[in-house]
């Protein structure tokens, strides 16, 4: 929502709101990837129980967010990084690329959750 919400207001040249809602987008995904790494560092990894047609469909969504997730990182922190600096020409030259990216990451890394979790969640023991 944050990251929509961004786009909106640089559009609309709300420039600080932009800055406010961009660093709190960043911050909100560091804190995520954080929990998400302490999680799985204690509980390990949880084996996807559909079948059927949903299971290549989850593993396509899963490869694609987990690829790009990594392919991300560099892209935020020199998007970041130029608009700290004052480079705007060259930060939203290469914003129009980062949120796109982010934004799939962000929407499948809910939907692997739903389908993981809530979906097909394993049987408990």
């Amino acid at each position: 929502m944050l990251l929509v919400l961004g786009y909106f207001l640089i559009r609309r040249r709300s420039i600080r709101a932009h800055r406010a809602c961009m660093i709190a987008a960043f911050i909100t995904s560091v804190l995520f990837l954080i929990s998400y790494l302490v999680y799985h560092y204690h509980h390990g990894a949880t084996r996807f129980t559909g079948q059927g047609w949903v299971r290549p469909l989850y593993f396509m969504i899963l490869i694609t967010h987990t690829m790009l997730a990594a392919l991300i990182v560099p892209f935020v922190l020199v998007t970041l990084y130029r608009a700290a600096r004052g480079r705007f020409v060259s930060h939203a030259r290469l914003a129009r690329w980062t949120l796109p990216m982010w934004l799939y990451v962000s929407v499948t890394g809910v939907v692997v959750y739903l389908m993981l979790y809530r979906l097909y969640p394993t049987p408990a023991p």
